[in-house]
């Protein structure tokens, strides 16, 4: 679902190469990557969910050579851009469109033992994520890791004047998105038949959560 978002959702700007650049995953990469040095399967088959500019997948598949990893972007124009970002990297597929919160996506790429969705939740409407959640658990393997990463609210509260503003501003552009709660995101991974691994604190005031399919 195509969705009217303000400015400050999605700032990514061509960069002259062919590629489009993203300021936030420029510097939240390196966490993001550390936090899966410490949860991600050595080897297997990762799936990157919303995908964006390229610029994560690129890196994560240069930093974690024995996953074979897909790329995935409804946007035809950010394809583009992530299929020149991996470039020359054996251990990334092309980019292919994949609506993540559309039902049935999960038939088609099932045994995934990572699944990756990094700030998209804030941007879409609760039973949009629900549908995400669920068809995640339905593409992991057994033992399969779900690294879900962005901005929550804190048992129902926004904790800082800058997300606060954040998430009035997507709610001015579409009343059906805006931040999730940690506690009710907790319960629809449980709900979707997935376990709590970890919860942990990100830089500027971000939150990852990882679940796993027992």
């Amino acid at each position: 679902m195509t969705r009217q978002l303000p400015p400050t959702a999605s700032v990514a700007k061509p960069d002259g190469t062919g590629r489009l650049f993203a300021p936030a995953a420029e510097r939240n990469a390196q966490a993001i990557g550390d936090l899966l040095a410490e949860v991600a399967p050595p080897q297997g088959r990762a799936l990157e969910l919303a995908s964006g500019t390229g610029q994560h997948v690129a890196a994560f598949a240069r930093r974690f050579p024995g996953l074979n990893w897909q790329p995935t972007e409804p946007d035809a124009g950010r394809r583009a851009s992530i299929d020149t970002y991996t470039q020359g990297l054996t251990n990334v597929t092309p980019a292919i469109p994949l609506d993540a919160c559309a039902p049935g996506w999960s038939t088609g790429h099932v045994g995934q033992n990572l699944i990756l969705l990094v700030n998209l939740l804030h941007l879409i409407s609760t039973p949009e994520a629900e549908t995400l959640i669920a068809e995640t658990a339905k593409a992991l393997a057994p033992g399969g890791t779900f690294v879900l990463y962005g901005p929550f609210k804190r048992g129902g509260a926004l904790t800082s004047p800058g997300d606060e503003s954040f998430h009035a501003s997507l709610q001015a552009s579409d009343p059906a998105i805006g931040y999730k709660d940690d506690f009710d995101t907790i319960d629809l991974l449980q709900s979707a038949g997935l376990e709590m691994a970890l919860v942990m604190e990100m830089p500027a005031n971000n939150l990852a959560l990882v679940a796993r399919k027992p």
